[in-house]
């Protein structure tokens, strides 16, 4: 696997974790190295496999991809849980702002009506 791009190795070990076919299906942030089509068609599957009955348990670190594809988020800082329900739950400015240190606003993405998380501009 040496000769493959690091997006090519993630879809690999992706394939290889789905071959075989277990209830549970654990990923450490399976978008990483890939290209942005690439990662929503990853989530998009991930999204299938649940609705076909798979447990998902999957590590994203991109806030708007978790809300969009999550049924359940836990948020941790510093190894310890902060919060956990759904994203609409748990997703808040304040919260955003005490783990991640973001200024953001939070406002209703238009095409999947989940949290969608718009970074602000910071004044220094």
């Amino acid at each position: 696997m040496a000769e493959l791009s690091g997006g090519q190795r993630q879809r690999a070990w992706i394939a290889m974790a789905l071959a075989q076919q277990t209830e549970l299906l654990l990923l450490d942030e399976p978008t990483t190295f890939l290209d942005i089509a690439h990662q929503y068609e990853v989530l998009e599957l991930c999204a299938r496999l649940h609705r076909e009955g798979r447990t998902l348990v999957v590590v994203l670190h991109d806030l708007n991809q978790a809300a969009r594809y999550a049924t359940h988020l836990v948020v941790m800082k510093d190894g310890r849980i902060v919060a956990q329900g759904t994203p609409a739950s748990v997703l808040t400015a304040d919260l955003v702002e005490a783990v991640f240190g973001l200024p953001c606003e939070i406002i209703d993405d238009p095409q999947s009506h989940t949290p969608l998380v718009v970074p602000l501009a910071r004044v220094e």
